[in-house]
């Protein structure tokens, strides 16, 4: 038996394994990846590698073991996770895994803004294999946001998410989270409402952006449109750039993304990383 880490060379897969490793023998933690090449820092830390791709089901067919723990990180591929996810969740349940555990979105059933529609899918998917369960629904990450602080420090923060309250903690947060339930005991057939402990409009955002950079940063709410086009402007893709406008216009601004909940920080066990912690550490990056 294994723990196994499905998407383990991501940025939060990667963190999900330096977790476990604090606390689990190497020898007894395995990472599903992709690239073998890309993977051979986690394998020199002793991790077995098990290649696989979520789009190719017939390489996921030796990618899991019975009684192994699973941690299934939802894939990035926008439209195509429904068919990733469930060859990954037909896969675990045909090696005869004891538990799956997977990482949807805040809200679960109740989310209806576009970014959750695969997520909610992939969870009816694990509840129909029959397969035991731990769901953790995270919340917005905060890199989210501090990823983009060099064009906020230039141009400002764009969205359109009005006074809409954004409860987000950091990656390390979430990981922490889940090798909390890889490794513990009670958390089966359990749904986890993951989020930071304090939630914060994206005008308090720019403040403390501006706090810590010394630079003054401001917010500028625009119509879903108008962020539309400066987000194709910007060169990302048009199924994206939909998701990330309807997650302001039908996530954030009703208040979908406040969290609030307590489980995050309950299950690490700590506070989670507040949004100022953050910021500085994306400056100093």
């Amino acid at each position: 038996m294994s723990i196994v880490v499905a998407g383990a060379t991501g940025h939060l897969g990667q963190l999900v394994i330096e977790e476990l490793l604090t606390s689990v023998p190497a020898g007894q933690v395995a990472a599903v990846v992709r690239d073998a090449e890309k993977a051979a820092g986690i394998a020199a830390r002793g991790v077995e590698l098990r290649i696989a791709d979520y789009s190719a089901p017939e390489t996921l067919k030796d990618a899991f073991h019975a009684g192994d723990i699973v941690l299934l990180i939802s894939g990035s591929e926008v439209g195509r996770r429904v068919a990733q996810h469930t060859a990954v969740v037909n896969a675990a349940k045909e090696g005869g895994v004891a538990r799956i555990a997977y990482t949807g979105v805040l809200g679960g059933p109740a989310a209806d803004f576009l970014l959750a529609a695969e997520h909610k899918v992939t969870e009816q998917a694990i509840l129909d294999s029959g397969l035991t369960y731990t769901f953790l629904r995270n919340g917005w990450y905060t890199e989210n946001y501090t990823a983009q602080i060099p064009v906020q420090l230039e141009h400002g923060v764009v969205g359109s998410a009005g006074d809409g309250r954004v409860g987000s903690a950091s990656r390390a947060d979430y990981a922490a989270a889940a090798a909390a339930v890889l490794t513990g005991e009670g958390h089966e057939n359990k749904a986890y409402e993951l989020s930071g402990d304090s939630a914060w409009t994206l005008t308090e955002y720019a403040a403390e952006l501006s706090k810590q950079s010394g630079k003054e940063v401001t917010y500028t709410d625009v119509p879903g449109e108008a962020l539309k086009g400066i987000l194709l402007g910007a060169g990302l893709p048009e199924p994206l750039v939909d998701i990330l406008v309807d997650v302001d216009v039908s996530g954030i601004s009703r208040g979908l993304l406040t969290g609030g909940s307590g489980d995050l920080s309950r299950l690490i066990g700590r506070p989670a990383t507040p949004l100022a912690d953050t910021i500085v550490a994306a400056l100093n990056a």
